[in-house]
């Protein structure tokens, strides 16, 4: 019979793992929990936790309504400090404000991806002000944001490496000024979704001639767009990744929230 195990033998001293694999463990912690537990947990924690390279990409997303708005900006502005200018990749959700995002963009020279959700507290003004601090910009998402036409003219005209745009909308009626502005500033787009969006065909023209390399094209739910004719047959050529007005949203991120929003509107 074998003798019986060591009760240390049977646990693993985390701090002996190799550094690469603790960073990676804690990197699939996110920015909230990296910032409020593990960073406390010992101090080789906390001095990886510091590395600007942990804090390449930041996702704060308030999903459980654990956090305040204040305490949401107070940690994402501490992620952004943190990656001394490395960041590349953010994603701020439910909450934000125009100094936030101007802390982000004075930090964040290199940044390639910048998404925004729900962020009500963010101004046209604001947006076109940091717009010509990101000139790395590859991707921009802008959902249910109260933006409008004049903050893409300041996209287009000031992130000329921008390739895709998601710019899914929660306002109802004709926008079509919004659908003019992308395609009269934005003629690299490859990507682009307007999900939602209340375009109507002479957008819909508008985009296609305006953004003639666009491979993938989503426009879910954009109820005035009719897809019939010349225009059916252009976007079929034209559009390698097509989504269609009444194809289906079980894959979208967000759409029980648009969902409920647009049931009030529909009532």
């Amino acid at each position: 019979m074998d003798p019986p195990a060591d009760p240390a033998d049977e646990f693993r001293n985390w701090l002996e793992l190799p550094r690469n694999v603790t960073a990676s463990i804690l990197l699939r912690l996110g920015a909230i929990e990296i910032l409020t537990s593990a960073q406390r947990v010992c101090s080789p924690w906390r001095k990886l936790c510091k590395d600007p390279s942990m804090w390449r990409a930041v996702d704060i997303c308030n999903t459980d309504n654990c956090w305040n708005n204040y305490e949401l900006e107070r940690m994402c502005h501490d992620a952004v400090d943190c990656s001394c200018g490395q960041l590349v990749d953010i994603s701020v959700e439910n909450f934000g404000t125009d100094k936030l995002l101007r802390h982000i963009a004075d930090s964040s020279s290199q940044l390639k991806r910048l998404r925004h959700v729900h962020c009500n507290d963010i101004s046209d003004e604001g947006f076109s002000g940091v717009a010509a601090k990101l000139p790395l910009l590859e991707e921009l998402v802008i959902s249910y944001c109260p933006l409008s036409k004049e903050a893409l003219k300041a996209v287009g005209r000031y992130c000329p490496l921008l390739k895709s745009l998601k710019f899914n909308s929660r306002r109802y009626g004709k926008y079509e000024e919004e659908a003019f502005a992308i395609a009269e500033n934005m003629s690299e787009l490859r990507h682009l979704q307007l999900f939602g969006n209340m375009l109507t065909n002479d957008g819909l023209q508008a985009s296609l001639d305006g953004c003639p390399h666009l491979e993938s094209l989503d426009l879910r739910l954009c109820l005035n767009v009719t897809l019939a004719g010349d225009l059916g047959r252009r976007c079929a050529q034209q559009i390698k990744h097509l989504r269609l007005p009444g194809d289906s949203t079980d894959d979208r991120e967000f759409i029980v929230w648009w969902k409920r929003e647009f049931i009030v509107w529909w009532r």
